[in-house]
């Protein structure tokens, strides 16, 4: 295993990575290590995510994700919708969001599965945002980023 000076493991098994590439003015598309792509766009005429939607739909994403995971053992949702917000500023630290709020709403079909299910959901929401999701805990504890050109 390879760490960082945080003794954190940093081998090819948990490398995360994309590229992006230019599709026009203003306009890039993600390439995973799958294939799959996704457009982003400077947030003009165009439907393409920004990246601050792209980052809000990411953090919608991986709480959905964990809060299924959980739940989902119990009963399969009769609905389920994840609402994300914030707010963009520009102050003393630069361009960011802040007061970012996730609402989960998932409704659950009536039934002893359906009991269980909405029972463990407070629980699940808590967790995600404690220690499960991924894109949450790095937007609460944050990173360095290394900005380099090549």
């Amino acid at each position: 295993m390879v760490s960082d000076r945080y003794g954190v493991d940093m081998s090819d098994e948990t490398l995360r990575q994309l590229d992006l590439t230019q599709i026009g003015e203003g306009r890039y598309k993600a390439v995973n290590a799958r294939g799959g792509v996704v457009p982003v766009g400077s947030g003009g005429d165009d439907p393409d995510f920004t990246p601050v939607e792209l980052l809000l739909a990411s953090l919608a994403g991986c709480t959905a994700i964990d809060v299924g995971l959980i739940t989902g053992k119990r009963a399969s949702p009769e609905s389920f919708d994840v609402h994300v917000a914030g707010h963009k500023v520009r102050d003393d630290d630069g361009s960011h969001l802040v007061d970012l709020q996730v609402t989960v709403s998932i409704r659950f079909p009536e039934g002893e599965a359906g009991d269980r299910a909405r029972e463990v959901l407070p629980r699940a929401i808590q967790q995600t945002g404690d220690c499960l999701c991924t894109v949450g805990r790095t937007l609460q504890v944050g990173t360095s980023i290394g900005y380099q050109q090549d």
